[in-house]
């Protein structure tokens, strides 16, 4: 039973000539997809969080080395994406590496990934709106644009808000499913013009907002003292007096209720942040399940890859330089942290709608490309016999896995109604990390036991880059799994579950 579970799919660069997908998609258009995914909820909602609970104004190395952790995974996608062009993403290559049972528990953790970042941008696309529609005094009341229960990590437990659902987040899945049911040619030309949009917004953002900055927020130490209600006027005097000498004096903040078990704003903050805004870098996975519909898979994988994930990590990097520039950092804890850093600065008002306007259309991109790509994973299993053949159904007309789609619409949908945002956004980067590790290693492996493979792109370095990217992946993943422990081991249990119930007994390579 041991030799069915570690069973190996072979590789076979034949079988990836038809997918039963419409091959559409260049270079460009999957370049694009990947600035669709990444440039979203990173910018526009996560780097406050990260700031704000973790990393202050060290976020800008959060993003550092969360972008170098995915630039040594990402060479290791492209390498794989070029090889086997083929929708399933990191399952179908741990299923080529590793065996039926890894790539069952990788295929399960894409649905943290995907599924739920969908849900989790939903979220920040909801506060983004209702800021906006504030304007005109016709934003949602608290009890429809808020998630009904919050997470405590303290205490881990969620705690009731008094709301009872978050309805524009649960609209925007609804209409970005519908539009993700209608083809991927018309999804990825939609794409296009959104990431047009945003790229824009923020390079005005950039230019206009740069003359505002004060370097004096850049000290965590003065950021938290100006912080009006956080510490008592003689602690922040002797806070900004210590700092002068031990820029480590941050870490003597005690608790309060608005900081509760955040007080760790030295390198163990900058650390923690680096796994909060690595649910920024997810991406450039994204592009690689797109390759079942790439022109030339070969060649353009590897550039809508590595290419989307270069811009966006420089980006990334001045964008958090700025916001935390704008405001102290401890302030920037909201789901829309750049309108939040603006509303401080009169003479940026006109910027702010034009912002919201952008992070509206970026958010939207972003929730795009994670429901074009879940239902794609569950496409390439059910192929393989582990999930029910509805899932493997492509639309006569629109070329689509339209099954898929309108279950992951629907599941994403009642997420993004009731789960908070940072309660999500934790269990992203679990699941990407873990994917990001093994997908990774899995290089390595190939490299070993099938060498005479073609490889039409490779990983300079391979000894040094694989250990690298999954020592890195699998040491940021340890931080969100101490908040989450109880929530990943019971997803991990009913992913193995379904696999014993359902997948082994269907398994199309066990049975042959």
């Amino acid at each position: 039973m041991l030799n069915q579970l570690f069973a190996i799919k072979p590789v076979d660069a034949n079988a990836f000539a038809n997918s039963g997908l419409k091959r559409v998609l260049g270079a460009r258009q999957l370049f694009l997809l990947g600035i669709g995914a990444i440039i979203g909820a990173g910018i526009f909602v996560m780097t406050g969080t990260a700031a704000a609970n973790y990393a202050g104004p060290g976020v800008m190395l959060s993003f550092v080395m969360a972008g170098l952790a995915c630039a040594f995974a990402g060479l290791c996608y492209a390498e794989f994406a070029a090889m086997m062009p083929v929708s399933g993403s990191a399952y179908s290559y741990t299923y080529s590496t590793m065996g039926e049972i890894v790539a069952w528990f990788i295929g399960w953790n894409l649905v943290l990934e995907y599924l739920f970042a969908a849900s989790t941008v939903a979220v920040g696309w909801s506060g983004y709106l209702n800021s906006f529609l504030s304007t005109f005094g016709m934003a949602f009341p608290d009890a429809l644009s808020q998630a009904p229960y919050t997470f405590v990590a303290e205490t881990k437990s969620f705690v009731s808000t008094g709301a009872t659902l978050n309805l524009p987040a649960v609209l925007i899945v609804a209409a970005i499913s519908a539009l993700c049911y209608r083809g991927i040619t018309q999804s990825a030309w939609v794409n296009a013009l959104i990431v047009f949009i945003k790229v824009t917004v923020i390079v005005l953002f950039l230019g206009f907002a740069f003359q505002f900055i004060n370097p004096e927020n850049w000290n965590a130490c003065a950021a938290v003292a100006k912080s009006s209600g956080l510490l008592s006027a003689e602690l922040a005097g002797k806070l900004v007096a210590a700092c002068a000498t031990d820029p480590s004096a941050i870490a003597l903040i005690p608790p309060t209720v608005e900081t509760a078990g955040h007080a760790q704003y030295g390198m163990d903050g900058v650390i923690r942040g680096a796994a909060v805004v690595f649910f920024a870098y997810i991406g450039f996975d994204a592009v690689s399940t797109a390759a079942g519909e790439a022109k030339n898979p070969q060649r353009d994988m590897p550039i809508g890859i590595l290419g989307s994930l270069v811009f966006c990590t420089i980006l990334y990097i001045a964008m958090a330089a700025t916001m935390t520039g704008l405001l102290p950092f401890t302030e920037l804890g909201t789901s829309k942290p750049i309108a939040t850093a603006m509303q401080a600065y009169p003479q940026l008002e006109w910027l702010k709608h034009i912002v919201e306007i952008g992070a509206i259309a970026g958010l939207s991109s972003v929730i795009l490309v994670m429901l074009m790509g879940q239902p794609r994973i569950f496409y390439a299993m059910a192929q393989d016999g582990l999930l029910p053949k509805a899932f493997e159904k492509v639309h006569p007309q629109y070329g689509t896995p339209y099954v898929g789609t309108i279950i992951v619409g629907i599941f994403a949908a009642i997420m993004a109604g009731f789960l908070p945002l940072s309660f999500l956004g934790d269990l992203v980067s679990m699941g990407t990390l873990l994917a990001f590790a093994t997908v990774s290693a899995g290089v390595l492996i190939l490299r070993y036991t099938r060498p005479e493979l073609d490889r039409p792109f490779r990983v300079w370095g391979v000894w040094l880059v694989v250990p690298i990217a999954v020592i890195s992946c699998l040491y940021l993943f340890i931080q969100p799994f101490a908040d989450h422990w109880q929530v990943m081991t019971g997803w991990t249990v009913l992913g193995f579950l379904i696999y014993f119930f359902y997948g082994f007994r269907n398994s199309k390579l066990r049975k042959a």
